[in-house]
């Protein structure tokens, strides 16, 4: 199994446990995008990241990301497609009542994370890394994931 995968996995653990605290595998100058959603934005450096996902998670309330389906590719990039969950503290919607699917692009160098790109729009995540139709919507456990390039 891929060093890279192990390293998007263990990151993806803690998210799933709500923990956003750990930062140990990110790189220094790491940039972090939200490419659509409900705070678009860009990011860079940790001290930047953790700022920006500061006000995005205190937008919310038991928000909480979990992966269905793990995939290398290439360059050192690894795809996962996600469900989000979690009410807006103002609004009171439902993040799982919109079928919130998405997907996040992490770029792994020298075992550390040198950028995640998060998509809230599943369709356009695939779209954008040429990927659309080559991932099944149905969710995989950790040992029936593809991992390799398509």
């Amino acid at each position: 199994m891929s060093t890279n995968l192990d390293l998007v996995r263990s990151i993806y653990a803690d998210w799933e446990r709500g923990d956003f605290s750990v930062a140990k595998w990110a790189h220094p100058d790491m940039e972090y995008v939200h490419t659509d959603g409900p705070d678009p934005g860009r990011w860079t450096g940790l001290a930047d990241v953790t700022k920006g996902l500061r006000n995005f998670l205190s937008a919310w309330t038991d928000w909480w990301t979990s992966a269905e389906q793990f995939r290398e590719l290439d360059d050192g990039r690894v795809a996962v497609l996600n469900r989000y969950s979690g009410r807006g503290k103002t609004s009171g919607v439902e993040v799982a009542q919109t079928r919130a699917r998405g997907a996040a692009v992490f770029r792994v160098q020298g075992g550390k994370v040198t950028s995640i790109v998060i998509y809230f729009n599943r369709d356009r995540a695939l779209g954008d890394l040429g990927l659309a139709g080559a991932m099944p919507e149905e969710p995989t456990t950790p040992n029936q994931e593809s991992s390799s390039p398509p």
